[in-house]
C-alpha cells in the first residue's frame, strides 16, 4: 500500500479528528483525505504519473503535506526545495531533476520566476480547486516518494531518495522514540524541506493519527504561545531554535505542563546543554542521523534524558549502527570510528550520482562519516561531525560550496572557509582569503560576492586576509590550524 492510506484509514477510523493546525485553520483528517484525493487528480492532470518529480517552493505550508501524500498515490517523488536558497542554487536542483510540475507559494512566484531554466511555477492555490476522478493508486512501498537535496561535498547538490518504505519504518522508529499515539498534539516550526522537520515527528504524527500544529517559520514567540494554547505534547527544536526559547524572560514562566518531552539534534548537542533545556522540568531527548537515514537512526528515550546527556542514544527500533575502524572491523565500546548505519529507514542512493552512491552506501551500510563510539550500555557519542561541514543553526554548509564562489573572483588567488563556534547559531561560517599579487580588496567587498548567489545562511560572517593559507608537508589546506588561527584573531578583535 502507498502512505496515502494512512490519512484515507484515519478518515474513516476518526474523520472529525484534527490532523493539521495551521494558521487559525484545523483541518481533519477527513478533509485532509479529501484534498489529497483532489490533488492527486490535478497531478494526473497535469501528466504526472509513477516516477515523475514535483517540485514545491515555499514555506511550511500543508499543501507540502498534500503534495507529498498525493504523490505517495501515484508513485511520484516530491521534490521540496529549501526556500532559503538562492535562484542559481535552485536552478541547479531543478536542473538535476526536471519536474512535471513546479509549485510555488504566492510570497515566492518572482523567485520562481527568477529560476534560470525551470519550468512555469503554478501558485499552490491551485490545489484548492476542483479536480477530476483520483487516479488509480500506482505507488508502492518501493516507490520514491521524498527527494531531498543536501550540498555535496564539492559544492554541488546531492539528491538523497527515499523510498515510502523509508518513510513508513522511519514513522515506526519514531513511535517508539516518543511513545508517539493519536493523543499527542506535536509542534513543526522546522522547514518540512528539511527531513528532520518533515520526518522526525510531522509524518509519523499523521501515521499514528495524531495531530500537527504546522507553522510557516519559526517564531520563539508564536512557538511558545503555541505550546500554551494548543497543549502541545511534543516539539523538535534545533539546539539554536531552543536557545532562543530559552533566552526569552517568558520562558521561566511559561506553561509547558502539556509537554512529555523536546527532541534536538542536528549537531552535537552537549550534556551541559541538555540539563541546562531541561530545567523547566521537560526531558530533552537528542536525536542522530542524517537526510540519508531519513533521518531516525538512533535516539535517547525520555527516561534516559539527564542519565544519557551528551548521548545521541541507541540504535532505533528498527536500525542497525556500528562504529568501525579504518579497514572497516567493528570496534569495541570506547573505540572512536566511524558510524555506519543500515536499516529500511535508509536511502537508497543520490539522484543522477552512481559515484557518490558507491562510495556512501558499501554492502547495504551507510556510511555517514561521522566519528564516534559506543559506551558499555550500547548507547553512541558523536565525537566529530562529517569532515568539514559546517552547521549553522541546524543548516548543513558545506565550505566548497561558499569557497567556489569567492574563487570565481578575479581578485583572489587562494580560499578556505572553516566555522568558528558560536553559541547562538552553533557555529559561524568564516572565510580566509588570499588574494593575487598586487589586487586589493575589503571584506565588505568580499561579502557582497556572495549576493544572489547562496542562501544568505552560508554567506561568511567574517572575511580575513592572510598572505598565505597553513598547508601540511604534502601541500594540502591544514583547516584545523586555520581553524584555530581564526578562532584567536577573532577573541583578539580587529
Amino acid at each position: 500500500m502507498d502512505l496515502s492510506h494512512w490519512i484515507d484509514r484515519h478518515a474513516r477510523f476518526a474523520p472529525a479528528a484534527v490532523a493539521i493546525r495551521f494558521e487559525g485553520e484545523s483541518i481533519a483528517y477527513a478533509e485532509l483525505a479529501r484534498r489529497i484525493r483532489c490533488a492527486a487528480a490535478l497531478l494526473a492532470e497535469r501528466g504526472v504519473a509513477r516516477g515523475d518529480a514535483v517540485a514545491y517552493l515555499g514555506l511550511n505550508n500543508p499543501a507540502t503535506l498534500v503534495l507529498l501524500f498525493a504523490c505517495a498515490r501515484l508513485g511520484a517523488m516530491l521534490v521540496p526545495l529549501n526556500w532559503r536558497l538562492a535562484p542559481p542554487e535552485h536552478a541547479r536542483v531543478l536542473a538535476d531533476c526536471p519536474p512535471r510540475v513546479f509549485f510555488a507559494e504566492p510570497a515566492f512566484a518572482d523567485h520562481a520566476r527568477s529560476i534560470e531554466g525551470a519550468i512555469a511555477a503554478t501558485e499552490i492555490s491551485a490545489l484548492d480547486g476542483a479536480a477530476g476522478r483520483p487516479p488509480e493508486r500506482s505507488g508502492d512501498e518501493n516507490s520514491p516518494l521524498l527527494l531531498c537535496y543536501t550540498s555535496g561535498s564539492t559544492g554541488a547538490p546531492k539528491g538523497v531518495v527515499l523510498t515510502q518504505r523509508a518513510l513508513f519504518w522511519n514513522a515506526v522508529n519514531s513511535a517508539h522514540m516518543h511513545d508517539l499515539t493519536s493523543a499527542d498534539r506535536v509542534l513543526t516550526t522546522l522547514p518540512v524541506f528539511h527531513v528532520g522537520g518533515m520526518n522526525i515527528q510531522t509524518l509519523p504524527a499523521l501515521h499514528a493519527g495524531a495531530s500537527v500544529t504546522l507553522h510557516a517559520r519559526f517564531d520563539p514567540l508564536a512557538a511558545l504561545e503555541a505550546i500554551e494554547r494548543e497543549r502541545i505534547t511534543l516539539a523538535v527544536l534545533v539546539p539554536a531554535q531552543l536557545s532562543a526559547l530559552m533566552e526569552m524572560p517568558r520562558w521561566q514562566s511559561a506553561d509547558l505542563s502539556s509537554l512529555r518531552m523536546i527532541t534536538t539534534g542536528s549537531t552535537i548537542v552537549s550534556a551541559g546543554f541538555v540539563r541546562k533545556a531541561s530545567e523547566r522540568g521537560v526531558p530533552v531527548i537528542q536525536v542522530y542521523g542524517s537526510t540519508e537515514t531519513c533521518p531516525i537512526a538512533a535516539y535517547v528515550r525520555a527516561q534516559d534524558a539527564l542519565r544519557k546527556a551528551g548521548s545521541a542514544g541507541s540504535a532505533a527500533l528498527h536500525c542497525e549502527v556500528k562504529v568501525v575502524d579504518e579497514q572497516g572491523a567493528e570496534l569495541p565500546a570506547g573505540g572512536d570510528g566511524e558510524i555506519l548505519v543500515r536499516g529500511p529507514n535508509v536511502a537508497t542512493h543520490y539522484w543522477n550520482a552512481p559515484d557518490e552512491t558507491a562510495q556512501a552506501f558499501v554492502d547495504g551500510w551507510y556510511r555517514s562519516g561521522d566519528v564516534g563510539h559506543f559506551d558499555d550500555e550500547g548507547h553512541l557519542y558523536v565525537v566529530s561531525r562529517k569532515k568539514d561541514m559546517i552547521i549553522s543553526g541546524g543548516e548543513n554548509i558545506y565550505p566548497a560550496e561558499v569557497e567556489n564562489v569567492l574563487l570565481e573572483c578575479p581578485a583572489i588567488e587562494e580560499a578556505c572557509v572553516v566555522g568558528r563556534p558560536e553559541a547562538r547559531w552553533g557555529e559561524a561560517v568564516v572565510a580566509a582569503v588570499v588574494l593575487k599579487p598586487g589586487r586589493r580588496m575589503t571584506e565588505a567587498e568580499a561579502m557582497a560576492l556572495f549576493q544572489g548567489r547562496i542562501a544568505r545562511y552560508k554567506h561568511p560572517r567574517e572575511v580575513r586576509f592572510l598572505e598565505r593559507l597553513p598547508r601540511s608537508a604534502l601541500g594540502k589546506v591544514q583547516r584545523e590550524v586555520l581553524r584555530e588561527a581564526l578562532l584567536a584573531a577573532h577573541s583578539e578583535g580587529p
